[in-house]
């Protein structure tokens, strides 16, 4: 399944001190890390809009609380797609991951882990996904399927469109539809602004994230936003953020959120203003310090509407 080749070292993006490169048996790390396991970031950011959308439709339908039982499903569903999305992604992009510094030693790249090996992970993954969805709904089943068409184009996006960040977002933000029908068996406004909310961020962390490649992907005639925008990319991730803040602010009027969905929200709203006041193309190296703070962003919104109900009752 692997060919004997020595072990690589850590990746340069991966979390600090992360339990695959501590604590995992070296046979397994060359698969852990093709389905960045030892990234969590990336399971975070899907299931984020997932735990929003959730939240958002307890507010509507007067629940105390979003639904446990789909939260945890959610959770499994997105550490399990976007392992998937990651392995599907590297076996596309191969060849191209081996013309830029941060990817050239990822597991198919470098040549530990076959291409046969990378498809049988694949099909695993997709199986537990696929699983999660059967447990919902039968209208959150399509519509969780549909979100294969954007998953299954985003890795040839960067070949013929600046515009990558977009398409990851149009499949990033899926669960801010899941989330509501998972309970509704149905959509409305308020989730498909939470969706476009998921787009608008996506596209502005993910800006923020290719930083990091921006001499490398031009050399390897790499397309993406920071390309694109250039020096005028720290106005375009803050035109992203405000259309998220005003998307999400949208939704929460629809639903009647309560004082403490809007506290969380200013909150959101000040972290990604902190965010963009320390974007810098000359320093790449703050970047991934940024893209990762997403995870405490999105955390306080989904914080924040969860507990919403409460405020009510005070």
């Amino acid at each position: 399944m692997t060919q004997n080749i020595p072990e690589a070292g850590r990746l340069p993006d991966a979390a600090p001190a992360n339990w695959v490169d501590l604590y995992a048996p070296p046979n397994w790390r060359p698969f852990l890390r093709l389905a960045r396991i030892d990234r969590p970031i990336g399971w975070w950011l899907l299931f984020l809009p997932c735990w929003w959308s959730a939240a958002l439709a307890a507010i509507a339908v007067y629940r105390a609380g979003p639904n446990l039982l789909h939260i945890l499903l959610f959770l499994v569903g997105a550490i399990s797609m976007r392992a998937a999305g990651c392995v599907y992604n590297d076996i596309i992009d191969r060849d191209l991951d081996k013309q830029v510094a941060r990817t050239r030693d990822r597991p198919l790249a470098s040549g530990i882990v076959s291409v046969r090996a990378a498809l049988i992970l694949l099909c695993g993954l997709a199986l537990t996904g696929l699983l999660v969805l059967l447990s919902l709904n039968s209208f959150t089943i399509w519509l969780g399927l549909a979100s294969l068409v954007p998953i299954a184009i985003y890795p040839f996006m960067k070949r013929i469109t600046s515009w990558p960040q977009a398409v990851l977002g149009l499949a990033f933000a899926w669960g801010g539809l899941v989330g509501w029908s998972a309970l509704t068996s149905s959509l409305d406004l308020a989730p498909i602004l939470v969706y476009i909310a998921a787009v608008f961020w996506t596209i502005g962390y993910d800006t923020i994230y290719a930083i990091q490649d921006f001499d490398d992907d031009s050399i390897a005639g790499i397309r993406s936003t920071p390309r694109l925008f250039g020096e005028a990319t720290k106005k375009m991730v803050t035109l992203f953020y405000v259309l998220t803040i005003f998307c999400l602010s949208a939704a929460y009027q629809l639903v009647n959120c309560g004082p403490l969905a809007w506290i969380g929200l200013l909150a959101f709203c000040l972290h990604l203003g902190w965010q963009i006041h320390q974007i810098d193309l000359r320093k790449p190296q703050i970047a991934l310090k940024l893209f990762r703070s997403n995870r405490d962003a999105g955390l306080i919104i989904a914080l924040s509407l969860s507990l919403d109900p409460l405020s009510r009752l005070l």
